[in-house]
């Protein structure tokens, strides 16, 4: 296979070392604004540098996007007009309408576009899933989604990212939605600002908590913080009649237990999400791959993504509002 990157930043130099590693791709071609970025990345796995306006008619066979987020759509237009099966870290885009008006043309044109959400490809979360399918955790009752950042991002990227939960938390939705597979009816989000300041100026937090309710009744807590000592935290609890089950509870969880003669963690804390979710990322482009060479069918459809989007983007207007809001309320129709 040829295969296209945009993107030489920090995800797309993993990125770019797994497709070059992979057995199924013969070459590699990485585009990058930075063209200097883009030509040090190709040197060092073996690819081939190229300028990011020619890379889709390169007679590509698939393309993997990791450039930055507003740099998105632009770049799954073009993939789309040379029909090409493409991957795109999240999100599509920030906005609702932007975002459904590429879901609504992907669908349209029958063209595959898979959307980077790492936790459905992680081993445990695969396991809790089978758990809930299999009906081995019985009647869910409730679940706890944790994600905790080690450090906050630099002060450039708060106004872009979205805020909180379309960044941090978009994950926790996504993997919600999927481990249930059901829908939102409510969220009630609140937040604050702990310890940077540089969060408020930009009219964002850096401490997030929120309650989701599902439409069968089924209820989610999410905590998020941008600054954890210990290192990256992310974990989700399902808690059901037959069984409680965890994910990321494991030697290297930054969460220290103070239970006399416990020993818990026995290792540090994980340094980053890359880390963290290695596995993970490279099973997802594995995946991809097979499902632009017609070997499987695509499991995070941009639609999914949408909907996760939407749960954010109640999520933004119930911390703004200090109200809980229904997810009707986001004025796009599923199906």
């Amino acid at each position: 296979m040829r295969v296209g990157l945009f993107g030489a930043g920090r995800i797309g130099v993993f990125h770019a070392r797994t497709l070059a590693e992979h057995p199924d791709v013969d070459t590699l071609l990485i585009a990058d604004t930075d063209a200097k970025r883009a030509r040090t990345l190709a040197e060092q796995v073996g690819a081939e540098a190229t300028d990011a306006d020619t890379l889709t008619s390169s007679g590509l066979d698939a393309v993997v996007i990791a450039a930055t987020t507003s740099a998105h759509v632009d770049l799954i237009t073009a993939c789309l007009d040379a029909n090409l099966p493409t991957f795109c870290e999240k999100p599509i885009a920030l906005g609702i309408e932007e975002t459904l008006a590429v879901v609504e043309r992907v669908e349209a044109s029958g063209t595959t576009l898979q959307i980077g959400f790492q936790r459905r490809f992680d081993a445990g979360y695969w396991e809790a899933k089978r758990c809930i399918d299999t009906g081995a955790i019985g009647t869910i009752y409730s679940l706890r989604l944790a994600s905790h950042d080690p450090d906050p991002p630099h002060d450039e990227y708060i106004p872009t990212s979205g805020g909180i939960y379309r960044d941090l938390h978009i994950h926790d939705f996504d993997v919600l939605l999927w481990l249930t597979g059901g829908t939102a009816d409510e969220v009630y989000a609140r937040g604050s600002v702990r310890g940077f300041e540089a969060f408020e100026r930009h009219g964002d937090v850096d401490t997030s908590a929120a309650l989701v309710t599902m439409a069968d009744g089924v209820l989610a807590v999410l905590t998020g913080g941008r600054h954890d000592p210990l290192g990256y935290d992310v974990r989700t609890e399902v808690f059901g009649s037959k069984d409680s089950i965890s994910v990321g509870l494991d030697a290297q969880t930054p969460l220290r237990s103070v239970e006399p003669d416990v020993s818990f963690p026995d290792g540090s804390g994980y340094p980053g999400f890359i880390a963290r979710f290695a596995d993970a990322y490279r099973a997802e482009i594995a995946v991809f791959l097979d499902v632009a060479r017609g070997r499987t069918e695509n499991p995070c459809p941009p639609r999914e993504a949408l909907e996760a989007l939407r749960l954010a983007t109640a999520a933004d207007t119930s911390l703004r509002e200090r109200r809980p809001v229904r997810l009707e309320e986001v004025g796009v129709a599923t199906g």
